[in-house]
């Protein structure tokens, strides 16, 4: 008896310290010390209108001329990922929003499941909110692609045509319960800021810049709720959602780099064949 009490008695001790030691580790790598306000965004170029989920941070070039054109960020990336590609396309007399989708950015973070209902209400109110003439041409970077494309299915009369660069094809969900996806991004910051350099082909022309820029919103509390709840959440079947972007008969133009990594360039045969 004695000894199962000293055996019980090690156990509730290593218990409790591998706990502190995890917990102290939590708090001690949680970059996540702010809260997003009004002070912050005064900070910051762009416009901010309140939605029914929060407020989103939103650019729209002013001329009201030619055809609308939204941007659709890649996963986490805030919309100056969009930097060079709005600037040419206002040059060449497009109207073109870009914004951050919720959680991202400078919009605001909901304590809420962050799915397809989510983006595309986000999306949707945005249009109606801005009374941007419609239909509308969306450009899907990535995950912005899955977007697109399943935005396209659900409201085909506010949509004119499609592009889609390196679209997200597969939905490969986490293996690992989304309490331990949360614990581990919490304490590996850098490695999800790191991870965005793989999406260039010569990373070392934006390392510094790009990732300093990046590590901003990840300091407001939400981000990796955000992150980790679209991981788990957001349900896109490639195949499904490809052929039913085919029956709406939109025009679509696929961009693909042939060395992309992030999303591998086989998938454009998958997607042609659907389309």
């Amino acid at each position: 008896m004695k000894y199962l009490r000293l055996i019980f008695v090690a156990i509730i001790f290593l218990i409790s310290v591998t706990t502190l030691i995890l917990g102290g580790l939590y708090f001690y790598r949680n970059k996540e010390k702010k809260t997003l306000a009004s002070a912050d965004r005064k900070q910051v170029a762009g416009s901010f209108i309140k939605l029914s989920a929060g407020v989103t941070h939103y650019q729209l070039s002013a001329a009201d001329t030619g055809q609308v054109v939204v941007l659709l960020n890649s996963f986490t990336t805030p919309y100056y990922v969009w930097d060079s590609t709005y600037n040419y396309l206002v040059k060449h007399g497009c109207r073109v929003l870009r914004y951050d989708p919720y959680g991202c950015g400078y919009s605001d973070r909901p304590d809420s499941i962050y799915n397809n209902t989510l983006y595309y209400n986000q999306l949707s109110q945005l249009i109606k909110a801005l009374n941007l003439p419609t239909p509308v041409s969306l450009v899907g970077l990535a995950f912005g692609g899955t977007i697109a494309t399943g935005f396209t299915v659900k409201y085909p009369n506010l949509i004119n045509k499609v592009i889609l660069i390196n679209p997200n094809y597969e939905n490969v969900k986490p293996d690992k319960p989304e309490f331990v996806a949360r614990y581990y991004e919490t304490i590996h910051p850098n490695e999800r800021a790191e991870s965005q350099l793989n999406n260039f082909k010569h990373p070392e022309n934006y390392r510094r810049d790009w990732l300093s820029k990046y590590r901003v919103q990840m300091k407001y509390k939400g981000f990796i709720n955000a992150l980790v709840s679209t991981m788990y959440n957001y349900n896109y079947d490639g195949r499904t959602s490809n052929k039913l972007l085919h029956a709406t008969h939109k025009p679509v133009l696929l961009i693909w780099g042939r060395d992309d990594e992030r999303v591998s360039f086989s998938f454009t045969d998958s997607i042609r064949n659907l389309l």
